[in-house]
């Protein structure tokens, strides 16, 4: 299986690439920095190029590990494992190839929601940890319903055929989306930008994009809804970054949870949309080295 994309790999100061094989898939792992370890979890449509910003303001102190999810970037896209649980299962398998017993995790919206469940599902192998832009699995029903309208865009993302298409054919789409996620648009380096559209456009991420969104519908939406995350708990130390001007999770849905999550608190950093490390690498990089420093578990 080739990673099925021709792109050639941004390059960035002090960043190191390699390639190894997890649960059968070869995902590829960009690093930079020496010391305690951290991971990061990209989102949608972002790969580890995401992290750009961050990497160089964080590398002087811990060793950042960033990798592509499957299906994105420059790792493998297979027909399967886009579900929580595969990637969830994904992230563990990664640590373990890595040698890594224990780490420090940031996550960004679907890299956050899968960072949560990695939390809950081992949380020995988590000390600390950041969810950029992402709700926790334990949201009010009466804040998170009235805001459902502002996913109307997965609607097209998550039908068979349909997603695909969307990402692949019209490339304006996933554009727009990514605009929309910033209060500036003059964030977006117009090489950074097209390198996320450009790799949401290649056939094996179009389909990857389509079901990671078909799979949180059918799967964890239903979960939400029937209150199956009540019976987890987390108790990795956490801090959730939103911007007060996102667009799809508003500050009034990233509320905290006592009952299942007593170690975590919500920021809320002012003038930032869905994208807080692109418009604010500053406040991520301020609110992990605080978190960071914190005795973990």
């Amino acid at each position: 299986m080739t990673t099925g994309t021709t792109r050639q790999l941004p390059q960035l100061e002090g960043v190191r690439h390699s390639t190894v094989e997890v649960r059968g898939v070869r995902l590829h792992v960009a690093e930079a920095g020496a010391g305690e370890p951290v991971l990061l979890l990209h989102g949608f449509p972002q790969d580890w190029y995401a992290w750009r910003r961050i990497m160089p303001r964080l590398a002087a102190e811990y060793r950042l590990i960033c990798p592509d999810l499957r299906g994105f970037g420059w790792s493998e896209a297979p027909a399967k494992g886009y579900d929580t649980d595969s990637r969830v299962a994904d992230v563990l398998a990664l640590l373990d190839v890595l040698g890594l017993d224990r780490v420090r995790l940031i996550g960004h919206d679907w890299g956050a929601w899968t960072g949560f469940h990695a939390c809950v599902a081992a949380p020995e192998r988590f000390t600390h940890y950041l969810a950029l832009n992402m709700m926790h699995p334990w949201p009010l029903h009466r804040r998170l319903l009235p805001q459902s309208w502002r996913f109307w865009y997965t609607a097209l993302l998550e039908q068979p055929l349909l997603g695909r298409w969307v990402l692949r054919r019209w490339p304006g789409f996933t554009r727009r989306l990514l605009r929309k996620g910033v209060v500036g648009e003059e964030v977006w380096e117009p090489v950074a930008l097209a390198q996320f559209v450009d790799g949401a456009r290649e056939p094996g991420r179009a389909r990857a994009g389509e079901a990671l969104h078909r799979a949180f519908a059918l799967r964890d939406i239903a979960r939400l809804a029937l209150g199956r995350y009540h019976r987890l708990r987390l108790s990795t130390p956490t801090v959730i970054l939103g911007g007060a001007a996102d667009f799809m999770l508003p500050p009034g849905v990233l509320t905290p949870a006592p009952e299942y999550a007593p170690g975590l608190r919500v920021e809320v950093v002012p003038g930032c949309g869905h994208y807080v490390h692109e418009e604010r690498p500053d406040a991520v990089v301020a609110a992990a080295r605080e978190l960071f420093a914190q005795t973990g578990r």
